[in-house]
């Protein structure tokens, strides 16, 4: 009975990843920690409510066997750069040092497609420099699962996602771009628990296209 750890459980991923994990009978508790309630309940659930920006007043209870990591905000969001790279890098890499230190052996991280530290696009660029960073770190098995425009609800509607998502819905359809389909947050959510429960070690890295494949898996 696995302990699971998730950060982002508010957003789209996260959400349904929290819900699939506290449903999963192989798992035994999940911690979750958030800046707000969820207003979930469970009795497999634990809620630690954090202030991200003080770690080391937290970063001792985040032990267990697998951290699943979805935190993410919006350019709009956040306000700058500067803050959502703070969410989306600083935040989700604190956290990971923490588990590591602590012991945790197995880390599942939701980057991006086309993440790269060299990109000239800041949003391609950050999730690059966290991948890039995340690898430095002692776990013995990570997971990066990079997919392509999200789908599915969420609490603050992105414009710009529905748009891109429906046009990329179209284009999917021609021979041979059938990875450029739209990925529904709870596919990406199956995805992470499938990966984690794979018998590997070592860095593994997934497509957009991949994680179709990895969601539809059914795990030993």
């Amino acid at each position: 009975m696995r302990t699971a750890i998730v950060i982002g459980a508010t957003g789209l991923v996260g959400n349904e990843l929290t819900r699939l994990l506290l449903k999963d009978s192989r798992i035994g508790q999940v911690k979750i920690f958030v800046r707000r309630k969820t207003g979930l309940s469970h009795s497999k659930l634990e809620e630690h409510i954090v202030d991200f920006n003080l770690p080391d007043e937290w970063k001792k209870l985040v032990t267990g066997d697998v951290l699943y990591s979805a935190l993410g905000t919006t350019l709009k969001a956040a306000g700058s750069k500067e803050a959502q790279y703070t969410v989306d890098h600083t935040y989700q890499f604190n956290t990971a040092k923490a588990a590591a230190a602590n012991g945790v052996q197995k880390y599942v991280l939701v980057s991006a497609g086309g993440a790269s530290a060299n990109s000239k696009i800041f949003y391609s660029r950050m999730k690059g420099e966290l991948e890039r960073d995340i690898r430095k770190l002692p776990f013995e098995t990570i997971h990066i699962i990079r997919p392509g425009m999200l789908k599915g609800h969420r609490a603050n509607t992105r414009t710009g996602e529905i748009i891109g998502g429906a046009v990329l819905g179209l284009v999917s359809r021609l021979p041979g771009l059938k990875a450029l389909q739209p990925i529904e947050g709870h596919e990406v959510a199956k995805a992470m628990i499938n990966a984690s429960f794979r018998h590997i070690v070592g860095i593994h890295s997934y497509s957009p296209g991949e994680l179709f494949k990895l969601a539809e898996l059914v795990s030993a």
